[in-house]
């Protein structure tokens, strides 16, 4: 039996079970902190009945967060980031992988995103990480950033490159920020954001 519940400021130092995985991103705690501050509805935890942490999910709404380009930066057309969900960090614990954790989590950021009325919901992965990928597929690629990750987990290089994955939310009624061949759409890191 698990349990989803809102992130704590005790849950940080529980994260070992989920991070001790070369596909999870890791970062410093202050990093935990500040999301968990900024947006602590955005930063949800599974725990099992032991009260281990199994999985966490951050996004630009759960480890994550909302955000969007400052005004001035629409004349950049489609380069310009409107208000919209980023997942940050969505992880599960080796162990407990394939019982549909993951899916609980990526439901609760789309709701969150949805009440934030963002106009799409997006997250990196890795290109070598087929799971999340094929997890992830609904959503669609929109874009492939070029030696976006500067470690590589498989031992082939010194980068790798992320596919930029979106779902456009009931906002985007046009399908306005999502693209049929974002494979093939390659662009830099430092194309990313702008503001």
């Amino acid at each position: 039996m698990t349990q989803i519940r809102p992130c704590s400021p005790v849950d940080i130092s529980k994260l070992n079970l989920c991070n001790l995985d070369p596909l999870t991103e890791n970062y410093a705690r202050k990093f935990y902190f500040d999301y968990l501050a900024k947006w602590p509805s955005m930063f949800i935890v599974i725990e099992n009945m032991e009260r281990q942490i199994i999985a966490y999910g951050q996004i630009s709404l759960v480890m994550g967060k909302v955000e969007e380009d400052p005004d001035y930066l629409k004349v950049l057309g489609d380069k310009y980031l409107p208000w919209h969900g980023h997942v940050t960090a969505l992880t599960v614990a080796p162990q407990y992988r394939k019982m549909g954790l993951a899916k609980d989590l990526t439901a609760a950021l789309d709701r969150a995103c949805e009440e934030e009325n963002a106009w799409f919901m997006d997250l990196y992965v890795r290109v070598s990480n087929k799971t999340a990928i094929n997890m992830y597929k609904k959503m669609g690629v929109y874009r492939r950033v070029v030696n976006y990750y500067s470690d590589d987990p498989t031992g082939k290089g010194t980068s790798e490159d992320a596919f930029d994955m979106r779902k456009s939310l009931s906002r985007d009624k046009k399908k306005k920020y999502i693209r049929e061949d974002g494979e093939n759409h390659r662009i830099n890191p430092e194309d990313i954001y702008h503001g």
